[in-house]
């Protein structure tokens, strides 16, 4: 697992090999984490990387939101409450020298709470795969107040998603057993 992009590009993330399936470990492959940013780059939709507040769900390793600080992301913060995940999201921080522009929290992505700061603009989600975890995160999130009303959240799964009250779907596409489903708060 490397950066693909940006300022960090080339960089070797710490390696876990195929993941931690009894952890629900499960990287996302350099391939579709290059699509992904194709995707909001090159798309119709303005490129929501410069200057974000990246939300990373279930963040795992942080490689998604490692691109984006990349790429030009003003800040991260990362949410998992896996402890494997967590000490392999640290070593890639120290080695992104990512410690100044990141927040890394224990906790659980379906029941985040208030959130006490301003909104995020990009909102990164990739959920254990068939669990249905996504839909509940991300209701949490609204509920919250994390997601900003015109930010872009980036949903992995293994299968379209259920609709989720207040987003609407702007995109959604197929690489390998991955569906990448791009999608915004609803307007009006």
């Amino acid at each position: 697992m490397r950066i693909i992009g940006g300022n960090l590009r080339g960089l070797k993330l710490a390696d876990v090999g195929a993941g931690d399936a009894q952890v629900h470990l499960r990287p996302t492959t350099d391939r579709v984490r290059e699509s992904i940013f194709n995707l909001l780059v090159n798309g119709t939709h303005g490129n929501p990387i410069p200057n974000a507040r990246v939300l990373d769900l279930f963040a795992g390793t942080g490689a998604l939101g490692l691109e984006a600080l990349s790429r030009g992301a003003a800040r991260v913060a990362f949410v998992d409450d896996g402890v494997t995940a967590r000490a392999l999201l640290r070593q890639n921080i120290d080695k992104a020298r990512a410690m100044g522009t990141t927040d890394v929290w224990r906790r659980d992505a379906t029941r985040l709470g208030e959130n006490r700061g301003p909104a995020y603009d990009l909102v990164f989600l990739d959920p254990p795969y068939g669990k249905a975890l996504g839909e509940i995160a991300l209701a949490s999130a609204l509920a919250g107040g994390w997601i900003a009303p015109q930010a872009m959240i980036v949903w992995e799964e293994s299968t379209p998603p259920a609709p989720v009250a207040g987003l609407e779907r702007i995109d959604q596409r197929k690489y390998g057993d991955t569906v990448v489903t791009l999608l915004r708060p609803a307007q009006g």
